[in-house]
């Protein structure tokens, strides 16, 4: 496999861009490689600079539910590009989402759409603290492995116990901004009840990925997310759900409806834009009535529901069907098992977890239900297999704690010759 062009622009990149990139896990680094540099996309297919050709797994991180650049949606934001790429202003497009939000998942009853998930997560909590005004809630609590954007407040690790806290991840954070939040362990309800014990009347709301696709894919534990929705009731708490992944991916209802679980306030990204820049916080209509100019919580973006990720939502909300996402589960089941099934043979040790369309291959003999058992995963045997993965034309994550995306342009051919090219690598990982 050539890289000469990706290898020039990355030394070119080095040069004008922090780390040769716009986002870390771009880099490569984890897998001990450089970057690939890509050209196009089309269905389920990416092109690097090089001419190598790949089965795409990545899928922009999850948006492409319908593939790359889907024929209907190039038109229809053709069209909308034509009208004005940005009015500053509001438009029809943003009411009409805002419904099709709605109707999808009723737990919004009010929607602020901006431009990123970080944004969204932010937000959400700012007006989850505004909502306890009257008794100065300033805490929050997450969960280890839960990534909620690079806001200050969620680049937080636990400290020595899961009750102490948060101490800061990056450089930059202030130990004041991390000071009130908490971490808890995901799936372990006994460590959200003893940080509610032991903060009794501080924590302002609980935010969490209802299924965790940041250390990995993670499913929520039987009656989890229901425990959550308990106890943040019990104790007056905001029970925030981050849906910025499973949003409209799990299911048409997101992972709530499959939980049954109705959370306060809900985060989306990725698919309301079909993969354009966008995000967007909702839920209660008492609580987003507090965003300005309804309310005192101040929050503005001057690209905000502008008219080409309306547009790219509301073609991708439009196109989603039972058909659609029974096909994509059954080749997340397909793709699970042969991964493990390759593993296997190879004699390797791989748990596999899924859920519907995003599936993750952790090289381990632990089974994954939280960041401690994710982090217990081979991170060089992943590197190894990502690379033996590259050279037989197929592109995953390049980490091991990032989900893989199936869209509607992947076919069962395509899963198979995935498999293939995994028996192949693992073969080769099984000889070192």
């Amino acid at each position: 496999m050539k890289t000469t062009r990706s290898s020039r622009l990355f030394t070119r990149a080095l040069n004008v861009l922090p780390g040769g990139v716009d986002s870390p896990v771009r880099a490569f680094k984890a897998v001990g490689a450089s970057p690939l540099f890509m050209r196009r996309a089309w269905g389920a297919r990416i092109e690097d600079v090089d001419g190598n050709t790949f089965i795409d797994y990545v899928m922009s991180w999850g948006p492409l539910i319908h593939g790359h650049a889907p024929k209907g949606l190039v038109k229809a934001l053709a069209a909308a590009a034509r009208e004005g790429t940005s009015f500053g202003a509001p438009s029809p497009l943003e009411v009409e989402l805002g419904e099709r939000v709605r109707e999808l998942m009723p737990s919004i009853e009010r929607v602020r759409f901006v431009s990123s998930g970080t944004e969204a997560t932010m937000s959400a909590v700012r007006v989850a603290r505004a909502s306890q005004f009257a008794t100065s809630r300033d805490k929050i609590l997450k969960f280890e492995g839960c990534y909620h954007g690079h806001a200050d407040a969620f680049l937080v690790k636990a400290g020595s116990g899961a009750l102490t806290l948060g101490t800061p991840t990056s450089p930059g954070v202030t130990a004041a901004a991390s000071a009130d939040t908490l971490v808890a362990s995901y799936n372990d309800l006994d460590s959200v009840r003893r940080a509610f014990d032991a903060n009794r009347d501080q924590i302002a709301a609980v935010i969490v990925e209802p299924i965790a696709g940041n250390m990995g894919v993670v499913p929520p534990a039987d009656g989890f997310l229901r425990g959550l929705r308990e106890i943040c009731t019990a104790n007056r708490a905001v029970l925030i759900f981050d849906e910025v992944i499973s949003g409209f991916r799990a299911s048409k209802g997101g992972a709530q409806a499959l939980a049954g679980v109705k959370p306060d306030l809900t985060c989306l990204g990725k698919i309301i834009g079909g993969g354009l820049p966008v995000g967007a916080y909702g839920g209660r209509a008492d609580l987003m009535d507090l965003v300005s100019p309804a309310g005192p919580v101040y929050q503005a973006g001057t690209l905000s529901g502008n008219p080409l990720a309306m547009t790219a939502g509301l073609w991708s909300l439009e196109r989603l069907t039972p058909k659609l996402y029974a096909s994509l589960a059954s080749l997340g089941a397909r793709l699970a098992a042969g991964l493990a099934e390759a593993a296997r043979d190879a004699g390797i040790a791989l748990q596999v977890n899924a859920s519907g369309s995003i599936v993750t291959p952790f090289f381990t003999d632990r089974q994954v239900r939280d960041y401690e058992s994710a982090t217990s995963a081979n991170t060089d045997h992943y590197a190894r297999f990502f690379r033996g993965m590259l050279t037989r034309g197929v592109y995953p994550p390049p980490s091991q704690f990032e989900a893989w995306f199936l869209s509607a342009a992947h076919t069962v051919k395509d899963v198979e010759k995935t498999i293939k090219a995994a028996r192949g690598a693992m073969t080769d990982l099984s000889r070192r």
